[in-house]
């Protein structure tokens, strides 16, 4: 079948994330709405008893499934959902068990598995709990780092997309008191090289506008309150600039998000993790999505966590869980449009006559 744009329909893969928190309503959310069927065919990795707790609890009734045990046996306009576990779960809205860490890893892994085979195109991970999950022997700091290492990467960039933000991390998830050994010329540089690759491959943009933060209080003003800015940043930014890449700064991140300025550009690079995540989830906190650039797969994800402390309430949104379904689908969708532009380009060839152009006094005498 074929979407609105021409394409097959887009399989999406969907790890159930910590079954004690929002993950699975807001999954279950996400998908009530029919239309979304039009553009994909979604298959939930988890526990079907663990969204039917959830569909009677939370009198979620308009929300259907059909149970398959391979992703090659999804078809039609339906939600499909292939346990990954048939125990019984035991399920305390809420709390960190390991029972839940182990389900969301065992679902990451089995869709990992199915986007590595080609069984969906794309991937959207639902929010775990990293206390729980690394209790079940998951041994990274987030999805990014896991599905960095499964790709073989030494790293990717993390990007938090909204309708009217981008915004990458040069580092992710570290203490705050290691971000300014962790980060050096190169390493900005390759990101900003990331994420200008990104912003055109990934969202259309043939000409990024990077904005690059600083990592001291007003950009370190000179060198008087740290010298990242001079030493480290700045060249890095200069060097983007002689690669033909339109990187612009180090500005104050305070300054910076708190003016327009952000609408004169396609992204924003910030050093560490709530420079960058804290201004974009007061700006965007509802239809946010976290998107991991660098890598040879599609990945997003809603841009919230766990939300423990209003699991099984039924108050959790949608919203960003949906957002990130269609920013997976439409960066799919990117990708094979650059792919077919790309492939098999016509050779411009020049007849010997052109290839050295006469001028017309020669061509009159050689007649």
């Amino acid at each position: 079948m074929e979407n609105k744009k021409g394409s097959k329909q887009v399989r999406v893969g969907i790890s159930i994330g910590d079954m004690n928190g929002i993950a699975p309503e807001v999954i279950i959310k996400s998908l009530m709405d029919s239309r979304i069927l039009q553009s994909c065919l979604p298959i939930i990795y988890g526990s079907s008893k663990v969204l039917s707790f959830y569909k009677k609890n939370l009198n979620l009734n308009d929300f259907n499934y059909q149970t398959i045990k391979n992703a090659d046996e999804a078809k039609g306009k339906k939600v499909f959902v292939i346990n990954v576990d048939d125990k019984e779960p035991q399920i305390n809205p809420g709390e960190v068990s390991e029972e839940a860490g182990k389900l969301a890893f065992d679902s990451l892994e089995k869709a990992t598995q199915d986007l590595a085979s080609g069984k969906v195109d794309i991937l959207v991970t639902a929010p775990i709990s990293k206390e729980a999950i690394s209790k079940a022997g998951f041994k990274f700091p987030g999805h990014t780092e896991y599905l960095a290492d499964m790709s073989g990467l030494d790293e990717a960039l993390m990007i938090m997309v909204s309708r009217e933000l981008r915004v990458g991390l040069v580092t992710t998830h570290i203490p705050l008191k290691e971000v300014s050994s962790a980060i050096n010329q190169d390493l900005i540089l390759s990101k900003i090289k990331a994420f200008n690759e990104c912003l055109r491959k990934d969202f259309g943009i043939r000409k990024p506008k990077i904005a690059v933060l600083g990592i001291n209080p007003h950009a370190g003003e000179g060198g008087k309150m740290g010298d990242e800015e001079n030493e480290i940043i700045s060249p890095a930014i200069r060097k983007a600039g002689n690669e033909d890449i339109l990187a612009f700064g180090p500005y104050p991140a305070d300054g910076f998000f708190g003016s327009n300025s952000r609408s004169d550009f396609d992204g924003v690079l910030a050093m560490y993790h709530d420079q960058g995540l804290t201004a974009f989830k007061a700006l965007a906190f509802d239809e946010g999505v976290n998107f991991t650039a660098g890598l040879p797969i599609v990945r997003t994800s809603p841009d919230h966590g766990t939300a423990f402390d209003i699991a099984g309430k039924g108050i959790a949104s949608g919203d960003s869980m949906r957002q990130a379904i269609y920013t997976a689908i439409d960066v799919y969708l990117n990708n094979q449009l650059e792919k077919e532009i790309t492939a098999d380009p016509l050779e411009y060839n020049l007849d010997k006559r052109d290839s050295n152009p006469k001028s017309k006094k020669e061509e009159q005498g050689a007649e």
